[in-house]
């Protein structure tokens, strides 16, 4: 079956199966939050992006096998609902972003930061550090050797625009600025956006409409 990114709360997981890495999206919780289990081929070492809700869709998911490391990408309550439980149950390593750990109600045990490698089995991620969403949002970029780029945006990147900024201009000039250098200048066309909620889109859908978020300042 070709992945295609649309998954639904209560539905089936779709699974992005690279040379070198399986990415499983599910959604969950009722602000349709997308989790990402991200495999390791070589190892089957498992890392689990936002423990967002619904700890036991995400267990399930998990399988037996467990998980080494949850990842969360942001201190919003909507993608922590399940930490506690999903930590209780596996053991796993906490990650968040620096300036966003002390809004996470479970301790981090790594503190990430700007261009921090996060590692699940032989496969690398490297953290971007995009404030405006929060003080400390990151992203995740896999730079996949045998293809394009995919990069886990939390609520940083959507199809169609950046994260919410509450209507605050200069919480929306630095998300958009972080956005563009680190995320749209740093990665091509072809690279694979996975966002906190909803879609998946690319950034080359995406970067011809750059004008159009900047004019209208969301």
């Amino acid at each position: 079956m070709t992945y295609s990114g649309e998954v639904t709360v209560g539905g089936p997981a779709d699974v992005h199966e690279l040379k070198d890495l399986m990415i499983t999206k599910i959604a969950v919780g009722p602000m349709n939050n997308n989790a990402y289990l991200l495999r390791c081929r070589a190892t089957d070492e498992q890392l689990l992006i936002d423990a967002a809700n619904d700890a036991g869709a995400l267990l399930g998911t998990i399988g037996d096998d467990g998980i080494a490391s949850v990842v969360t990408t942001h201190q919003h309550g909507d993608h922590w609902q399940a930490l506690a439980e999903v930590v209780a149950a596996t053991g796993a390593r906490t990650h968040a972003g620096r300036e966003d750990a002390g809004g996470i109600p479970v301790p981090t045990d790594v503190l990430v930061d700007d261009g921090d490698v996060v590692r699940v089995g032989n496969v690398e991620l490297t953290a971007r550090h995009l404030v405006g969403h929060t003080p400390g949002s990151i992203a995740l970029v896999y730079d996949d050797p045998h293809g394009h780029p995919h990069v886990f945006t939390g609520d940083c990147l959507f199809p169609g625009g950046v994260g919410n900024t509450r209507k605050d201009p200069v919480a929306f000039a630095s998300l958009i600025h972080d956005v563009e250098t680190k995320i749209f200048d740093a990665l091509p066309d072809e690279t694979w956006v996975y966002p906190g909620h909803g879609n998946d889109t690319t950034l080359g859908a995406e970067r011809p409409h750059l004008p159009e978020w900047h004019a209208r300042g969301w």
